[in-house]
C-alpha cells in the first residue's frame, strides 16, 4: 500500500520537530552535505557569505545546495523560500533584496518557525517574515513573488506538483524558481518508498531528476533545467544497487 500523504507528512513534521530542539540528528546524510545538520553549511555555501550569520541559523543549514548565490537576486524584489526552516536562506537572500525588498519563508513545522523567528530578532531583520503553511496550499497572495527558492523539501512533499503548481501560482510573469533539491535517476524500489522515516529523510521521496524537469513544464513553466548537479549518493547510507542520488539545482521561469 502506498503512503498516504497526512503519514508523510507527519513524519516529516516529526522528524523536523526534532532536528529544531535539538532531538534528532541531521536527515540520513553524512557531514559532508546534503541536509546533514552542523556539517551542512561549512560545505555548500562561501564561507563569506555566512558572515554574520548566527550559528543558530547557519548551524542547522539541512540543503543539499545553495539555491541564493546563483539566483541573481536583485534589490526590491520578493522572494519566497519553500520550506525555510531555521532561516539560512531567507537571511542569505534578505541581504540582496535590501529594504526595498521582502523575503518571505514558508514551513510546516511550529518549532522550525519558532527558531527561524528568534535568529530573525536576533538579527534584526525587519524585511523578512516567517509563515506556516504546507507547499501545496502556500499561505501568499497570486503573483506577488519575483523569485522562488527552496533547499532540499521539494523531495519531501507528497504531491510535487502541486507544490510546483503553487510556486506557479504566486510568482509574477516572468517570475523565476531556483531550488536546489534530491532527485535520482532511477527508481526506488516501492519497499523503500513506502518507508515514512527514510522519505523525511530526503531519501525515497525524490523523484527521477527528467520527471522534476516534466512536472515544471506540466505546471506552465518554461526553460526548465538542471544547469548543476552533484553525486549524493556517497553521502546517503543506502545498500548498493539503488538508483543514482543527486543533488541538483534546478531553474524555470514563469512566462511573462
Amino acid at each position: 500500500m502506498d503512503l498516504q500523504a497526512e503519514e508523510i507528512r507527519a513524519a516529516v513534521r516529526r522528524h523536523y520537530a526534532g532536528l529544531a530542539q535539538g532531538s534528532e540528528q541531521g536527515c540520513g546524510c553524512s557531514s559532508d552535505g546534503c541536509c546533514s545538520g552542523s556539517g551542512a553549511s561549512s560545505v555548500l555555501y562561501d564561507p563569506g557569505v555566512l558572515t554574520d550569520i548566527p550559528a543558530e541559523a547557519s548551524g542547522l543549514s539541512l540543503g543539499c545546495g545553495d539555491p541564493v548565490t546563483l539566483a541573481e537576486i536583485q534589490p526590491g524584489e520578493v522572494v519566497l523560500d519553500l520550506g525555510s526552516g531555521a532561516g539560512l536562506d531567507c537571511f542569505l537572500a534578505a541581504r540582496h533584496v535590501g529594504d526595498g525588498g521582502r523575503v518571505i519563508g514558508v514551513d510546516m513545522t511550529p518549532e522550525m518557525i519558532e527558531r527561524a523567528r528568534a535568529n530573525q530578532a536576533r538579527l534584526g531583520m525587519t524585511n523578512v517574515e516567517f509563515r506556516r503553511g504546507q507547499l501545496e496550499s502556500l499561505p501568499v497572495e497570486d503573483e506577488s513573488v519575483d523569485l522562488v527558492i527552496s533547499n532540499c523539501v521539494i523531495n519531501l512533499v507528497p504531491s510535487k506538483e502541486a507544490a510546483l503548481q503553487e510556486a506557479f501560482r504566486v510568482l509574477r510573469p516572468g517570475g523565476r524558481l531556483s531550488v536546489s533539491d534530491i532527485v535520482t535517476r532511477g527508481q526506488f524500489p516501492e519497499a523503500l518508498r513506502r518507508d515514512a522515516e527514510l522519505w523525511s529523510e530526503c531519501v525515497t521521496g525524490a523523484i527521477e531528476l527528467d520527471e522534476f524537469l516534466g512536472l515544471l513544464k506540466r505546471v506552465g513553466f518554461v526553460d526548465a533545467q538542471a544547469p548543476a548537479t552533484v553525486s549524493a549518493t556517497a553521502m546517503l547510507d543506502l545498500p548498493e544497487g539503488l538508483p543514482e542520488v543527486l543533488s541538483a539545482r534546478i531553474t524555470a521561469r514563469k512566462p511573462g
